[in-house]
């Protein structure tokens, strides 16, 4: 599953709403509200959470992932040493990084492509992307039907 930063992940596209996504994937495992009503829908299959964002109309906002397919730039992340990811991506231009620690897990946020790489143990364990947020402060969406 090829992440495309700014954009989403696979055929996942920030602005979709919950049939175009359904139209690709079918019925999600799981579908529930969160405490702010997003929808959230989860693939097993896929180990990915979407989340469609209640106050933007219902349309795609934010992904949780941890497929060990998912591959950024040509490069799989998930289970492996967080300094070789981020050696990768610096090749890319992708270098500022806030550290977050809490627990076993550290969080590395890319404020610029709106990513979070989570570690446990000094490993990718997670990833997310949530839709970029334009000068006018509002979301970039990119789906465009």
């Amino acid at each position: 599953m090829k992440i495309n930063p700014k954009n989403g992940i696979d055929k996942l596209i920030f602005g979709m709403k919950q049939n175009d996504v359904i139209a690709i994937y079918g019925k999600p495992d799981r579908n529930y509200k969160d405490e702010d009503d997003n929808v959230i829908f989860a693939y097993n299959a896929l180990k990915i959470r979407l989340t469609f964002y209640q106050e933007e109309d219902l349309k795609l906002g934010y992904l949780v992932a941890s497929s060990p397919v998912l591959e950024l730039f040509g490069n799989k992340i998930i289970n492996r040493k967080i300094a070789e990811v981020k050696k990768e991506l610096a090749e890319k231009g992708i270098t500022k990084f806030t550290q977050e620690e809490f627990d076993t897990f550290e969080n590395y946020f890319n404020e610029e492509n709106w990513v979070i790489l989570q570690t446990e143990f000094d490993e990718v364990v997670k990833f997310e992307i949530g839709a970029i947020i334009n000068d006018k402060d509002e979301f970039d969406w990119k789906f465009k039907k």
